[in-house]
């Protein structure tokens, strides 16, 4: 009876001793960014520092059908509508719709997107690099338009934060999860200090990597060192997505079609060498967002991709929409 005692103390202290640790270190588990979500690491060491732009809510307007000059077909890289800005401050009405609404551009679209009352001259279709190849051919084998509408399409959206606190944390989450990102901290601050550390892989397809100049390009306090997606590919892009953009093409009479493919964050920092986007450029006037991240990590653009996050800053958004908006220039007949 007396062992039965002690072990229910013990059993009683170690569990008290347990939530009393996981608590202090819970404000760890507090998390901003999806990477710093997914790999366990805190914003106090991934969490982006350098104020964005900020961004007036009226340009974010979205346009019906029937309005809209340029219609927008994308991913989370377009449904913020903050690159489409750009759009809307150089007088063009825009309306987003999700790829996940459209289910593609199928052989019926333009019937179908006419009878939707769109009368605009400009389609964006945009792609994250890591989905182009799904959503192109999802595309093109798909015959019959079958719109599921979202009842988020149109619901408003708000400007990005123009800043943030890295060291609120808060007491919200999981208990375990504290732990965790504090055992990821210690193993981190051993991992790093070695002259030879290149990458480590972190929980849920979160990679770490050194980069070259990091402190230059990042606002973090570990500039030195981004976080990636781990599945992204660094290989080049195949020859048949240019095939399935000119059949994709050949739907699209009577409107331009404008293709946006945005570059990973791993191929703008680790493999910026590939030739998809000249080739996409060189064939089909795409607007070439490989080359735009370039040139802005040659100019010390600071966090053009978030810190903590695989989607672009405030800023990236801004100087995407400037090249969509170039292309659509380029298209416009001049005023006079």
């Amino acid at each position: 009876m007396r062992h039965a005692k002690y072990f229910s103390i013990f059993v009683f202290i170690a569990v008290m001793g347990y939530g009393a640790v996981a608590f202090y270190f819970l404000p760890l588990a507090t998390f901003q960014g999806e990477l710093t979500r997914m790999g366990l690491v805190p914003e106090t060491l991934f969490g982006w520092t350098k104020p964005q732009p900020s961004i007036d809510p009226k340009w974010m307007q979205q346009s019906s059908m029937k309005e809209a000059d340029v219609l927008v077909i994308g991913d989370s890289f377009s449904d913020g509508r903050v690159w489409q800005t750009v759009l809307t401050q150089h007088g063009l009405k825009a309306r987003t719709e999700s790829w996940d609404s459209m289910r593609g551009v199928c052989a019926d679209f333009m019937p179908w997107l006419r009878a939707q009352g769109f009368a605009g001259k400009y389609v964006v279709l945009e792609s994250i690099e890591r989905n182009l190849v799904d959503d192109l051919s999802k595309s093109v084998t798909c015959q019959e338009m079958q719109y599921h509408p979202n009842r988020m399409t149109d619901a408003p959206r708000f400007p990005p934060p123009v800043s943030f606190n890295v060291n609120q944390g808060n007491y919200a989450g999981k208990l375990s999860t504290g732990i965790e990102t504090w055992l990821n901290v210690l193993k981190y601050e051993r991992l790093s200090r070695s002259p030879d550390f290149k990458t480590w892989l972190l929980p849920n397809d979160v990679k770490m990597a050194r980069i070259p100049n990091g402190c230059e390009l990042f606002s973090h306090a570990r500039c030195n060192d981004a976080l990636f997606l781990s599945y992204d590919k660094p290989g080049e892009i195949g020859e048949g997505v240019l095939a399935d953009i000119e059949k994709l093409n050949a739907r699209l009479s009577g409107v331009k079609a404008i293709w946006v493919f945005v570059p990973n964050k791993s191929t703008a920092y680790l493999y910026p060498d590939k030739q998809f986007w000249n080739k996409a450029e060189q064939r089909f006037r795409a607007p070439n967002l490989l080359r735009m991240t370039q040139q802005a990590i040659q100019n010390k653009t600071v966090d053009l991709y978030l810190g903590n996050n695989t989607h672009f800053s405030t800023t990236g958004y801004l100087l995407m929409g400037t090249e969509i908006f170039k292309s659509i220039q380029q298209e416009r007949p001049p005023s006079r």
